[in-house]
């Protein structure tokens, strides 16, 4: 999920391009007249610049779409490891949802990038899901994976839509997203807290709230609709902002907050798509 704290900073707002724009055609200013002119190069010089490769965004130290691959690819890394491990201690679940929960409020508010806090992250993101997926598992053989799949094809098509230029944010739609996306997350806690502490919900079933139906659809299965769109809407900001974050610039470090944001929102689907497959077979 796109880092909000970043609105602000120029390489992620468009702001360092335009500057780079303006400076090249830019007028001289009075102070720089009466200055000591550089002193010409010579004609080797010249043509061994010419000659020279062009300076890669690794050598300048500059955020790289293959950069954020392979930080993203790392952080999927420590999910699966620590997924691996709750597989078989499902009840580290709870730890893992405590721990993203706390430090995504952390991380939301952090103009720069803190890698150990963004391994945390991952880790406890691996946590919650690897023992959500091992207790769903245990009640319906095969649905990890059918979530992965899921999953797999809720991020690869929006990245294709979004290459293709078919699909893009709008300031508008951003904060009615944004905004649906707390009150959702305020329902959820107030659903697991109600559940952790033993609130009757009758015959409603075993997720709380979420069991009770609305004419004859559990409430749920239409919240996790809602819910996988929000997402995809997210995977869209995470996406401009890597792009942005390239395009204008932005210090290598950066790239650890496009790749927080993406593994972050591919596990709040991954969770919402198994959920909503363990409510519809749990009805069957």
């Amino acid at each position: 999920m796109a880092n909000s704290a970043l609105e602000r900073n120029p390489y992620f707002n468009g702001e360092a391009r335009r500057q780079h724009g303006q400076q090249f055609g830019q007028a001289p200013t009075a102070s720089s007249y009466g200055q000591q002119p550089p002193a010409p190069l010579t004609a080797d010089q010249l043509n061994a610049q010419f000659q020279a490769p062009p300076a890669t965004p690794d050598q300048m130290e500059r955020m790289s779409y293959e950069d954020t691959i392979a930080k993203t690819a790392g952080l999927f890394g420590i999910v699966l490891v620590a997924a691996a491990v709750a597989w078989f201690v499902p009840m580290l679940m709870i730890v893992g949802a405590i721990g993203a929960l706390v430090l995504s409020l952390v991380l939301a508010f952090q103009r720069e990038p803190k890698t150990g806090l963004i391994f945390a992250f991952a880790a406890a993101e691996g946590l919650l899901v690897g023992g959500l997926s091992s207790i769903l598992e245990a009640q319906f053989s095969g649905i990890a994976m059918q979530a992965v799949l899921a999953t797999f094809s809720v991020v690869a098509v929006t990245l294709v839509l979004f290459r293709f230029g078919k699909v893009r944010t709008s300031p508008r739609m951003t904060k009615i997203v944004l905004i649906a996306m707390a009150g959702y997350l305020l329902f959820s806690l107030v659903n697991f807290g109600m559940m952790l502490f033993g609130f009757n919900f009758g015959e409603a079933g075993p997720w709380g709230l979420r069991s009770m139906e609305v004419f004859g659809i559990p409430l749920g299965l239409i919240l996790g609709v809602f819910a996988v769109l929000m997402g995809a809407y997210m995977l869209v900001m995470d996406f401009e902002l890597i792009k942005n974050g390239v395009e204008g610039g932005a210090p290598r470090k950066y790239g650890w907050i496009g790749a927080y944001s993406l593994v972050s929102t591919v596990v709040f689907i991954y969770v919402e798509i198994i959920r909503m497959l363990a409510i519809l077979r749990g009805n069957n």
